[in-house]
């Protein structure tokens, strides 16, 4: 749209450059519209040339700050996306799919879409199907708008236009919102709306635009827009923020995207013919994301498995699986390390420690397999008064039972203190998952208050097929809390009267917090209580959430920040949002930790630690309760190794744990003695 507007209007000719918001890191382009970062981290922009004169226009790929033509013989091309190894530019009536060699060809002709096009404008990608989103602009006066998608077979169908939403005006730049929602910016009337893709109703998010063109989300949720009339960028660093300012001076901010690092974003100057790289800041809430100056070593190297071989007797490989690290808080200073087959170990917390002994060993008991690696023994938490009453408790998946979780109680032997009773399970809490196998949660901990709180998964499967996550009547998509000291109504637990949904018709009283698909580490912080979670994502994000009494946390309407599915919703007051969220570029699993508050690292207090299972990547955040914003979410080196869970000594000193062949899966955090980090 912006183009035309220069073109009928003629205000294009004897314009000179402003300073633009940053140094550009390419110039003399001929009318830069949109860009985008391709395979292999090439920048990729659309140059319209000599607008109206067809055949003049290009792709131009940036190579040493100079851009250098890539497909030729376009003739207005502006949005710009990227599907695997190929780009998709809009192009006036059609769509150019250009391979990794430059060789374009019509993907989707004018005679293609349900309306003859008017004038395309942008185009975004969904990366996980293929599937396109491109903006009619329509006329000057605001006639004519519409949203197309194009399937990956080159059909093409209509998401929305004036006719569906008579308020449309201009559409211009989009983006995905999680992958069943749109972002249409407007840059007639300088708004933002999402739409619903399933039946194209929409709802305004945000304005104050102007000019309303490109739209960029970051790693970690923030949302930029720029405006093509005022030369400026706008942050919107939460949804439901008001725009902040990023930066100004530009002549005409165009089509935006992230750069390749994630630390800028690439901003096209239109009447300049530049391209300018703008650091990323969100003004009033920045954080910080230096690397700490710490790594990762072997905790008690010389540690020694009673009972552990590592193979079958077939020579077949058997990696240890530690799961759960913790401590009996008993004033002993022993580790205690269970495994996801079923036995727990026990050991003095002393680098030096040469044997874990046998503390339960329940392998029997317990099913485990590697193609269904969200079952075995998953969750540990000793009684706040186990020096006295011996009683501890274990969250696994049985064998007698498929698809079945339990919680249970044990007591130590009455003999051995440095052994446990097999014999004395008593089973808590029973969770039948059938017919799904994964999204099992799994962790147990006791809170400040003495109760046990107990993480439960949505059921399994994908999308929460049955609602699970927000259906009040199941165990499902929640975490509850339990009273283990007492029994009541037949059960071997009781319901604590200040529980939410204590007495409530039709809702399960357990219930402590809901709308959570898989809570992957959930733990207390022993210095304020506060109760942290790690939520595992499905599509496109993985979050951090603060989990509070009665707290919806959004699932299956939301994915972190983003409306998820087709009942998806926005920000609204009946759901608590994540404190954090990071994108599946950056990771695709968390594996949630605790707040440090040991001795030996005090630049760690404070932190929350937590790592992603399949990037392998581990982080310190730390949070400030009264602003309720992150400040810093620092990456700590790490070995590559995929991370199953974190633990805490009696200390409070962290470790975190990695399956191993050697069973040296037990890691610790060290400061790298000066080495850069």
């Amino acid at each position: 749209m912006t183009l035309r507007i220069i073109a009928l209007f003629g205000v294009l000719l004897g314009l000179t450059a402003t300073a633009s918001a940053a140094e550009p890191i390419a110039k003399g382009l001929a009318m830069p519209e949109s860009v985008v970062v391709g395979p292999g981290g090439r920048i990729f922009v659309t140059s319209i040339g000599e607008f109206g004169k067809d055949g003049d226009g290009a792709v131009m790929v940036i190579a040493d700050g100079k851009a250098v033509p890539f497909a030729k013989g376009l003739d207005d091309p502006k949005g710009i996306t990227v599907f695997q190894q190929w780009l998709y530019v809009a192009d006036k009536d059609r769509v150019w799919r250009i391979d990794a060699k430059g060789k374009a060809e019509v993907f989707v002709a004018a005679a293609g879409f349900p309306t003859k096009p008017q004038f395309l404008n942008d185009i975004t990608a969904d990366p996980e199907s293929g599937m396109l989103y491109v903006s009619d602009s329509g006329t000057l006066e605001g006639k004519g708008g519409a949203i197309y998608r194009i399937y990956p077979n080159k059909k093409v169908g209509l998401v929305t236009d004036a006719t569906k939403w008579p308020e449309l005006h201009t559409p211009n730049g989009l983006l995905l919102d999680g992958q069943s929602h749109l972002l249409v910016a407007d840059f007639g009337t300088g708004q933002l709306h999402r739409v619903k893709l399933i039946d194209g109703s929409h709802e305004k998010i945000a304005e104050g635009f102007g000019g309303a063109d490109g739209i960029a989300w970051d790693k970690f949720g923030r949302l930029f827009v720029s405006d093509w009339k005022s030369g400026k960028v706008f942050v919107i660093a939460r949804p439901g923020d008001k725009p902040a300012l990023l930066a100004e001076g530009l002549e005409s901010a165009a089509d935006i995207c992230l750069d390749a690092t994630g630390k800028a974003i690439l901003v096209p100057d239109m009447k300049a013919g530049t391209l300018s790289a703008i650091p990323i800041r969100t003004p009033g809430f920045d954080f910080d994301d230096k690397p700490l100056a710490l790594e990762t070593t072997v905790a008690f190297p010389n540690l020694k498995w009673e009972g552990w071989k590592g193979e079958t007797e077939k020579g077949k490989p058997i990696p240890q699986r530690p799961i759960v690290l913790t401590h009996a808080g008993d004033g002993s200073n022993r580790v205690f390390v269970a495994t996801q087959h079923g036995v727990i170990y026990s050991f003095p917390n002393d680098q030096k420690a040469t044997e874990a002994k046998v503390y339960l060993d329940i392998q029997e008991r317990v099913i485990y397999s590697d193609n269904q690696n969200e079952e075995g023994f998953l969750g540990l938490a000793f009684h706040p008064d186990y020096k006295k009453n011996g009683e501890f408790f274990v969250f696994y998946t049985p064998k007698r039972m498929k698809a079945t979780n339990i919680v249970s109680r044990f007591r130590v032997s009455k003999d051995d203190p440095n052994r446990a009773d097999p014999a004395s399970e008593e089973v808590i809490l029973t969770i039948d998952r059938r017919p799904f196998w994964n999204h099992d949660g799994g962790t147990i901990c006791f809170g400040p208050d003495g109760y046990l709180y107990v993480a439960v998964g949505d059921g399994g499967a994908a999308n929460d097929p049955y609602d699970n996550g927000q259906k009040m009547d199941t165990l499902f998509g929640k975490i509850h809390r339990i009273d283990i000291n007492k029994k009541d109504n037949g059960k071997n637990y009781a319901i604590p009267e200040d529980n939410p949904f204590n007495n409530k018709k039709n809702v399960r009283p357990e219930i402590w917090a809901y709308g959570l698909r898989n809570v992957w580490r959930m733990a207390f912080d022993r210095k304020t209580g506060t109760l942290w979670a790690g939520e595992v994502g499905q599509n496109l994000y993985e979050e951090i959430n603060l989990i509070v009494k009665g707290g919806n946390y959004g699932w299956n309407r939301r994915e972190s920040l983003h409306p998820f599915g087709p009942k998806g919703v926005g920000v609204n007051d009946e759901m608590i949002e994540p404190i954090w969220e990071y994108h599946h570029d950056v990771g695709k699993s968390i594996t949630g930790g605790h707040v440090y508050r040991g001795k030996e690292l005090p630049e760690l207090d404070g932190a929350y630690l937590y790592a992603d299972y399949v990037s392998a990547k581990i982080w310190a955040l730390w949070y400030d309760g009264k602003t309720r914003r992150v400040t810093a979410n620092r990456p700590i080196r790490d070995r590559g190794l995929p991370v199953l869970s974190f633990g805490e000594d009696e200390k409070g000193e962290a470790y975190f744990l990695v399956v191993s062949p050697t069973g040296q899966g037990i890691y610790r955090f060290t400061r790298t003695e000066g080495r850069s980090p």
